[in-house]
């Protein structure tokens, strides 16, 4: 198994063959490495890879694993979104405004420690995770491995774009109104944003005013189940399913409900024909697995309103937290100026309102076990669509034009969501559907992404890169 073979296998099978020492962990860091070497100057995913520490690490995990240790992702590099704490590194959240090194590791990070994981390096993102595409002032432009003229989707962008260009198995991303699920559709992969609570987020806690979440962009649906299975918990979370994630992504999920929707519930949206195309063609294929499918749309309501109130109080909060917001860029600043419109009343309304909300949007699966939309509004759309943008005029445009509309409501909701691979378009970029679940329900999501998985496999699909 040549550098690049070893990296696509995904972090699933990389576990598999450093567990049976087919592979050594100091190997498979090394091929990461290589390919951050080769690809990044032209793609721009990583802000720094942790080279020598990443090597140090795998001599470890490979000594663990020849003394008969064992642990789920034992000598498995992973990269890790720049918002999230390593204890002696820097967080720059995508921005110059950042202070000094954490010092602490945030939970998700020490959870995959725990598990053996290995940090390879830290991923590029919109300043404050701010926006559907991930470009900064700071870092640059990060680009789609499909198509370098192409944006990687946002805000975990680096992410996205590290697991789809074959440098890294695995990544963590965190997702406050689809910055998970984007991404992943941009670049052709599994993007599970989970069950709120599920991850713990500290040091954060309510970030987003209880919109965010964190969770993984990986190449299939078992590395993302394997992901999960290592990182949830934490104190106020949910109880965790049975069966295990793990189980749940190889149980086949019998015959489900399925309601699909092309609805935007943003007004003035458009969707474009290209992205209903896989939703009716996955539900053809759904319907020939035996599942019922039909069309229904669920109750929006106001949900897009009160999932600005609390994206635009989130990032006002987050610039006044920066150690040098004056370093902010304008457009940024821009946004935390709205958020400082909003009196404390309509926050705390908006909040009062979400159990109302969740449950009118919800009623949807009292006849349906799973819904399933587009992702994005159209095809991942050029790189610097919207450079030079003012804050107003960038919020309404990818809410209207490209990303958002479809994925945030279930962040204010709180429940699961994922985007799952439907192959390729006419010009060899990926295509994808979202799928939405129960509440809590997790597991019939991994059990209903694998089957179509194993349906119209997409893991072995890569980019036109070296």
């Amino acid at each position: 198994m040549d550098g690049a073979d070893l990296v696509y296998a995904g972090i699933a099978r990389q576990a598999e063959l450093i567990r049976s020492e087919t592979v050594s962990s100091r190997e498979l860091v090394e091929a990461c490495l290589a390919r951050i070497d080769l690809l990044d100057t032209g793609i721009n995913a990583f802000r720094v890879a942790r080279g020598e520490l990443s090597l140090a690490e795998a001599d470890q995990a490979d000594a663990r694993t020849k003394a008969g240790e064992e642990r789920p992702l034992l000598g498995v590099p992973v990269a890790i979104k720049d918002n999230v704490d390593m204890a002696g590194e820097v967080t720059t959240h995508g921005t110059r405004a950042h202070g000094g090194p954490a010092t602490a590791d945030a939970e998700v990070v020490a959870r995959l420690r725990a598990a053996g994981a290995i940090p390879i390096g830290r991923t590029h993102l919109p300043e404050l995770a701010s926006w559907a595409f991930t470009e900064s002032a700071t870092y640059g432009m990060t680009r789609n491995p499909w198509s370098l003229d192409r944006t990687p989707g946002g805000s975990s962008g680096g992410s996205a774009a590290a697991v789809a260009a074959g440098m890294v198995g695995g990544a963590l991303g965190s997702d406050g109104a689809g910055s998970i699920r984007i991404p992943a559709a941009c670049c052709g992969l599994f993007g599970l944003k989970p069950q709120r609570d599920r991850i713990a987020l500290r040091p954060f806690l309510e970030h987003w005013h209880g919109l965010s979440v964190l969770g993984p962009l990986t190449r299939t649906v078992a590395d993302a189940a394997l992901f999960l299975q290592a990182t949830a918990g934490g104190e106020g979370g949910p109880p965790p399913p049975v069966p295990s994630f793990v189980e749940a992504a190889g149980t086949p999920p019998g015959p489900l409900r399925i309601a699909i929707s092309l609805k935007a519930p943003v007004q003035g949206a458009r969707v474009d024909e290209r992205v209903k195309r896989p939703v009716h063609e996955t539900a053809d294929l759904l319907r020939s697995l035996g599942h019922t499918v039909t069309e229904s749309n669920p109750d929006w309501g106001t949900i897009p309103n009160a999932v600005t109130v609390r994206y635009l109080c989130g990032i006002r909060d987050d610039a006044a937290e920066m150690a040098h917001p004056d370093r902010l860029e304008r457009r940024t600043r821009g946004v935390a100026r709205l958020g400082a419109l909003i009196h404390p009343a309509v926050l705390e309304r908006t909040r009062r309102a979400e159990a109302g909300q969740t449950a009118r949007l919800n009623a949807i699966f009292g006849e349906h076990d799973v819904l399933m939309t587009p992702v994005l509004l159209q095809p991942p759309v050029e790189v610097g669509r919207w450079e030079g943008r003012g804050a107003l005029a960038t919020v309404i445009g990818l809410a209207t034009t490209f990303a958002g509309a479809f994925t945030s409501p279930w962040n204010l909701t709180g429940q699961p969501a994922a985007s799952v691979p439907a192959g390729l378009d006419a010009d060899g970029v990926p295509q994808s559907v979202q799928l939405i679940g129960r509440p809590n329900d997790e597991a019939t999501l991994l059990s209903l992404a694998a089957q179509l998985e194993a349906e119209r496999p997409w893991a072995h699909l890569r980019p036109p890169l070296p």
